[in-house]
This record gives C-alpha cells, sequence and structure tokens, in this order.
C-alpha cells in the first residue's frame, strides 16, 4: 500500500504514529509563572546533542484554555523544565497526567506522583523517575501545520543530570533494570525489557 498523507488517508485511524517505534516518552515537568506544578507525557521527544547535552520535544496543539499546552506556557514564561521517564510501575501515573487539567492545577497531586527537588532548576522533578534531566530552554521551532493547530517543538540544554545510584553497576547505566516505557501506535506501548549488543567493525 501507498498513499500520500496530503491526499487522504486510507485508514479509519491514521497510522503514521504507529509507524515509528518505540517512540521513548519524556514525561515533562514545569512550573507557572505563579508556581503552579505541571507533569505531561510527550512521545514526540528524544535527546539530539551531546556536546552540550540537548533534547527536543513537541508539544501539538493547545487546551481548551489556550493555544499552548501548559507544558509549552510554563516554559515559555520560566526558561526550564525537566524530563522525567515513565516506568512500568508509573505508568498509571503517567497516562492520568495526560488528562486536560485546568492550568490552576497541580498535576502532580492530581496524579498522586511525589515531587523531589531539583539541584539547578526551580522545577520540581518525579520522585520515582529513575533520571531527571534538568533543563533550560534553548530555543523553540514553530513546526508546519496543515490546521489551526500549532505545532512548536522545544529544544533544552541538560544542565543537570541525576541518575539513581542502584541503576549504576559497573560504572555504567543499567538501563533495562530502570524499566523504561515506550509508545507505539494508538494506545500501545512497549517496556524495555531486554537488549543485544552490537560491536562496531
Amino acid at each position: 500500500m501507498f498513499y500520500e498523507p496530503k491526499k487522504g488517508i486510507p485508514f479509519e485511524i491514521d497510522p503514521f504514529k504507529s509507524l515509528v517505534f518505540p517512540r521513548p516518552i519524556g514525561w515533562i515537568s514545569s512550573i507557572s509563572k505563579n508556581g503552579v506544578s505541571n507533569i505531561a507525557p510527550y512521545s514526540y521527544f528524544n535527546s539530539v546533542a551531546d556536546d552540550p547535552p540537548q533534547i527536543m520535544f513537541c508539544s501539538n496543539g493547545g487546551t481548551a484554555h489556550s493555544k499552548y499546552k501548559d507544558s509549552l506556557s510554563n516554559i515559555l514564561s520560566t526558561k526550564e523544565f525537566v524530563v522525567n521517564f515513565a516506568t512500568s510501575a508509573t505508568r498509571i501515573q503517567m497516562n492520568n497526567s495526560s488528562r486536560n487539567f485546568k492550568p490552576d492545577e497541580d498535576e502532580f497531586i492530581l496524579s498522586k506522583l511525589k515531587k523531589k527537588k531539583s539541584k539547578l532548576v526551580k522545577v520540581p522533578s518525579v520522585k520515582d523517575s529513575p533520571v531527571n534531566l534538568e533543563c533550560k530552554l534553548v530555543k523553540t521551532i514553530k513546526l508546519k501545520s496543515n490546521s489551526k493547530k500549532t505545532s512548536t517543538m522545544i529544544i533544552g540544554e541538560v544542565i543537570g543530570i541525576f541518575i539513581k545510584d542502584k541503576f549504576i553497576k559497573n560504572n555504567r547505566v543499567d538501563s533495562v533494570s530502570m524499566r523504561y516505557i515506550a509508545r507505539m501506535g494508538y494506545s500501545e506501548y512497549t517496556t524495555v525489557a531486554s537488549k543485544f549488543n552490537l560491536n562496531r567493525k
């Protein structure tokens, strides 16, 4: 099958998101200028550079209250955020945090997540995340859109990295034991539970 998306989609549900997988989930915490904490999962997310370390995620669309999602509004205001990671153990809280809450509602509380004070930014981190990446905003890029929906790429520099000690073994990160979850298609997710090595020649 071949089709051109701009000419129509021959499926009841657009399959694009289920073709690029697994997509790591950036569980982005931010804080409003009034001090209200926010946490939301983004599967259009990844690391993009390492010198200095930088990550990106994309905020697509808005809310019933604003043309921007709260994460983007907060980051534009404070210039900082934290990347946390959902695991098999926190998948329910991650899913709950994707709901459309009001801007003045603390999503940590409503999603029953424990906060942890970050080292370099005012934004709280997720205590139960194996890793917390404290970030400063580098830039935002407005993406092409075929609708009234606003799509914005956020690029941040990672200025502080926390890794739980129990996931460091023999001076390396034991990634499999973290049990990160990732997005596939539709409402499907997967858990990182195995790995294999390939040596470069």
